[in-house]
């Protein structure tokens, strides 16, 4: 993998973030890359990407640590409904990753996240920086397609159905995996996949590609060993459970009613 690395001229990033991800994006460049833990202040004068790669209740104080004339080269690798925040923060064309590479352990290389339905690699990139995240991340051995914004919106859209079905699904069911939620339990997933995605398409006016679970579905088995667990509430579940908040106060029905019905079971919400 080194050998790669010095062949590749990847452009020099402010990397924000040491944790699993941060450490193996710095491992990916040319030893010129500026690693900020969270909580540091981003330089003004160190040119190029800032790679964001905190949880994303972090996200404020990454900004807060950020100068404002460095704030449209920030780029956001968090999983999840970034949009209510962006927008709210004036970042509505920020730079954005959809990551579907995994790191197990800190200082371990990233496992591609290449499934049986997309060889090809499922990770995407947005924005500005877009092909200086995918030169970094193919020095690093994995994939990475440069989007445009809808493009990108229906990936990312995808991602979020995918983790807000497949955590909630596997939560119903103490010790299940991403896989074993896929194996054992499709037809649960597969229902609540088809009005998550429903859901988001109305919302968002636009039309998902053909055979989204068997992409999903397919991306689990990629990870099947991954633990399931409902987290970030309020940026992956919580975005729908917001469209059903919506929809009831206007006297109207439910778009996700099976979806509420389970956060009521498991008493997220």
């Amino acid at each position: 993998m080194a050998s790669i690395s010095t062949k590749t001229k990847v452009v020099p990033a402010v990397i924000v973030g040491a944790g699993r991800v941060g450490k193996a994006l710095n491992d990916m460049g040319n030893g010129d890359d500026l690693l900020v833990k969270r909580g540091e202040p981003v330089p003004l004068d160190f040119e190029g990407p800032i790679l964001v790669c905190t949880r994303n209740d972090d996200l404020d104080a990454v900004l807060e640590s950020t100068p404002r004339p460095r704030w449209n080269d920030l780029v956001f690798f968090q999983n999840g409904m970034l949009e209510p925040w962006l927008e709210s923060k004036g970042l509505g064309d920020a730079n954005q990753v959809l990551a579907y590479f995994a790191v197990s352990k800190l200082g371990e290389p990233p496992v591609d996240g290449i499934t049986d339905t997309n060889p090809e690699g499922l990770t995407a990139s947005y924005g500005k920086w877009a092909s200086a995240v995918a030169d970094r991340l193919h020095a690093g051995g994995l994939t990475c397609k440069v989007l445009d914004k809808e493009a990108f919106q229906k990936q990312m859209l995808e991602k979020l159905i995918w983790i807000s079905a497949f955590m909630l699904v596997g939560a119903r069911h103490p010790g299940a995996t991403v896989g074993g939620v896929e194996k054992d339990y499709r037809s649960e997933v597969s229902s609540l996949i088809a009005e998550l995605a429903t859901a988001a398409a109305a919302e968002k006016g636009l039309v998902f590609e053909g055979a989204m679970e068997d992409r999903l579905c397919a991306y689990s088995r990629a990870v099947a060993h991954f633990p399931t667990a409902v987290k970030e509430f309020k940026w992956r579940n919580g975005w729908f459970y917001s469209l059903s908040e919506r929809a009831i106060a206007e006297g109207k029905p439910d778009p996700c009613p099976l979806h509420t019905a389970w956060l009521k079971e498991l008493k997220i919400v």
